[in-house]
């Protein structure tokens, strides 16, 4: 069994794994990623809609409020400094009679948020911006946009320590040090660090059980999002939403680097709880389902203009029927184990809020 020593380990390679690995690394701590896949980046964080977000859905003072809206001005400055693509495209949030209540309840979170750029659109405004639109009125959110989440994350990797096909078995604290069991393909390895982070997604519970004298674990839920994509050149030039529904934000249509359009994701509660058992198949049926929701805002929609593309499953912590739930992002004034970060139900708007939850990380860290 070989040994290694490293200041910090994190555990999980996505896009707020990452960015907490190098907000170590510029903090000048020596850190090593640990990532059970081949790659980086191929569970939640590539398998998403590819949007910034600008901070509108989340309740006040929570962490993903505050960690949206603070990512948001990050991400873009990082994009325009390390040349990722992206694009500020805008969002238009469209509401149909009878949904004026919660067109003004979007509006009021937002402005709770410090989302100081939406504005409200008439019928007529909609129809000058997405003449393709139907609605009775709605807002319009020019700071959202979309990025090329692959490129973002290999931005973020830089020339950072990843260990890819790494499995963590079992953690324990010895002294002032993590002491980690790690399987990489058929090697076993001894793995010491004075700090963890456990930004494993999907994962994060699974990792969690792992961690000696680790208490009150959340419990994890999975919601599986399927996307729908556009077969014919796409009318739209902004982002499209409806109003949002129990468990995510509706059957939007987003638009990727290239311009083609997709459509979803809905919500699809998953019975189990295991990660290894997800199923990522799309139903061949997804265009007969989505035709009739997305019809609500584009009459013209068909059902042959749709496919079945991909799918996506959101680490969440509150179950069906229950209020959505906010970011765990627990240091050692939570769990009361020095050196340790665990980031839980880390969904929507994580891939926004990446940077901002990356230096809120390393606060807890730096605070112990």
């Amino acid at each position: 069994m070989e040994s290694f020593e490293a200041e910090a380990v994190v555990i999980g390679a996505g896009a707020v794994g990452l960015a907490a690995a190098r907000q170590l690394v510029h903090a000048g701590i020596d850190t090593i990623i640990l990532e059970k896949n081949d790659h980086f980046g191929m569970e939640t964080s590539a398998r998403n809609s590819e949007v910034i977000h600008a901070g509108i859905y989340y309740p006040k003072h929570s962490l993903k409020a505050r960690l949206c809206v603070e990512g948001k001005g990050l991400l873009y400055r990082f994009c325009d400094s390390h040349g990722v693509p992206h694009k500020r495209l805008g969002k238009l949030i469209v509401g149909q009679a009878g949904q004026e209540a919660q067109l003004a309840t979007l509006a009021k979170a937002a402005a709770d948020n410090g989302v100081d750029d939406l504005r409200p659109l008439g019928k007529k405004e909609i129809a000058a911006l997405e003449p393709e639109i139907r609605a009775e009125e709605g807002l319009f959110s020019p700071s959202t946009g979309i990025i090329d989440s692959h490129q973002y994350m290999l931005a973020l990797l830089g020339d950072m320590t990843l260990v890819r096909g790494a499995c963590v078995n079992a953690m324990r604290r010895e002294g002032d040090h993590w002491s980690l069991a790690v399987t990489s393909g058929d090697e076993e390895i001894a793995l010491r660090a004075r700090l963890v982070v456990n930004a494993a997604g999907l994962w994060a519970r699974s990792v969690a059980t792992r961690i000696e004298g680790l208490q009150n674990i959340p419990p994890l839920f999975l919601a599986k999002g399927n996307y729908a994509g556009l077969s014919v050149k796409s009318p739209f030039r902004h982002l499209v939403y409806p109003i949002p529904e129990p468990g995510g934000l509706g059957v939007h249509v987003t638009l990727d680097m290239g311009g083609r359009a997709r459509f979803g994701p809905n919500v699809e509660w998953l019975a189990g709880k295991d990660p290894a058992d997800i199923d990522y198949t799309v139903s061949p049926d997804i265009a007969a389902r989505f035709a009739p929701v997305i019809a609500t805002y584009w009459p013209d929609v068909r059902e042959d203009m749709l496919s079945p593309d991909y799918s996506g499953v959101r680490p969440k912590l509150s179950g069906q029927g229950q209020p959505n739930a906010d970011f765990r992002i627990e240091g050692p004034e939570v769990h009361g184990l020095p050196g340790l970060v665990n980031l839980f139900g880390i969904e929507s708007p994580g891939l926004t809020a990446s940077l901002a939850i990356a230096a809120h990380v390393a606060g807890l860290l730096t605070r112990a």
